[in-house]
């Protein structure tokens, strides 16, 4: 495997993949898969399901093997050296994990224990998180008591009692409302501040925005896309010049205008009246420097012009054909359930 110790920013990069696959049956949940994510950011993994996600998260956690290529996460091999590579790695999957029966405080102290860390260090451990997480108050309740969300918060809290280097969240925030859910991005975000390495799985397009410095699209086992976010919305093309004029009054003639001198090809403009702007679509620098002389050309006060790239949906249509939420025609061995039974197996 080559190793890549340093991306071109500087940063080192932590998780370095390189030609991963994985079958189930006949079927490759993964084919071919590479991927880098650099030292202290967020690596979102963005895909529809059965793409291949949980599997790609299952393996670099050491829970399940590949069937070629390699994988190297804080300096281990994900094969070769999975329990060291245990030790500096945390893990929230989609389905809290957290032992219902014990009160929270006794499952952030005992992994703590399963950690090696001290009877003092659990104990200092499991407080620090769950005040970090809101939990002080329901610490000796049992978890079978918790809302979905406090389940969830403490798994994330479990999977940081080991300060670890590198955390995967495969799909953190699943069936959380809108409250918890930024909770819990609030907390990825401090994390990664204090120099955790994030590898994050998800369907939903604010989250990969909230969180994801790169993106990684993956559908049907395979790496469609990858870059930073904003570079994958300048690949799909297109731009929406969002203008608002200081008269309101002026929107419909400033929109029959420039349909008028089609300066915009094809594509016509569009009044959003709830907003007081003109939506004009262009595709080169040459059309918007073509629109804002025709509006100053007319003589129309503008109060502010904005070039607007698509959207992060947009972008994962354009290059797979179907929304991240779109549900896959796959085999069952295709899905990452199956990935999950295999296991238990």
């Amino acid at each position: 495997m080559t190793r890549i110790d340093e991306s071109s920013d500087g940063r080192r990069v932590t998780v370095s993949v390189r030609g991963l696959v994985k079958h189930y049956g006949e079927t490759k949940a993964l084919d071919g898969v590479d991927l880098d994510v650099r030292e202290g950011t967020v690596m979102g993994v963005l895909g529809p399901n059965g793409a291949g996600k949980t599997t790609l998260v299952r393996i670099l956690s050491t829970l399940i093997t590949p069937d070629a290529g390699e994988a190297m996460v804080a300096g281990y091999d994900v094969v070769r050296q999975p329990r060291q590579l245990r030790r500096v790695i945390g893990l929230t999957g989609q389905y809290a994990s957290v032992d219902e029966k014990l009160p929270g405080w006794e499952n952030l102290y005992m992994i703590g224990r399963l950690l090696d860390l001290s009877r003092k260090d659990a104990r200092a451990r499991a407080d620090e998180l769950l005040e970090r997480f809101s939990l002080t108050d329901a610490a000796k309740r049992p978890a079978s008591t918790y809302s979905g969300g406090m389940r969830r918060r403490l798994d994330l809290a479990a999977s940081m009692i080991g300060r670890p280097q590198v955390l995967f969240l495969d799909e953190p925030t699943t069936g959380l409302d809108p409250r918890t859910r930024n909770e819990v991005w609030d907390e990825v975000k401090a994390m990664v501040g204090e120099g955790v390495t994030v590898l994050l799985t998800t369907q939903y397009m604010e989250e990969a925005e909230q969180l994801a410095s790169e993106l990684t699209v993956v559908d049907r086992g395979k790496v469609v896309a990858a870059g930073r976010i904003e570079e994958l919305k300048a690949r799909v093309g297109g731009r929406t010049l969002r203008i608002r004029p200081v008269d309101p009054l002026q929107l419909g003639p400033l929109a029959a205008m420039l349909d008028e001198l089609g300066i915009t090809g094809l594509a016509t403009t569009t009044v959003d009246r709830e907003n007081n702007t003109l939506l004009v679509p262009i595709l080169s620098d040459e059309q918007l420097t073509a629109v804002v002389g025709a509006v100053t050309a007319r003589g129309i006060t503008i109060s502010s012009i904005v070039t607007e790239l698509p959207s992060l949906d947009e972008v994962f249509l354009s290059l797979t054909g179907h929304r991240a939420s779109a549900p896959q025609d796959i085999t069952p061995a295709d899905s990452d359930s199956d990935a999950r039974e295999e296991v238990a197996v």
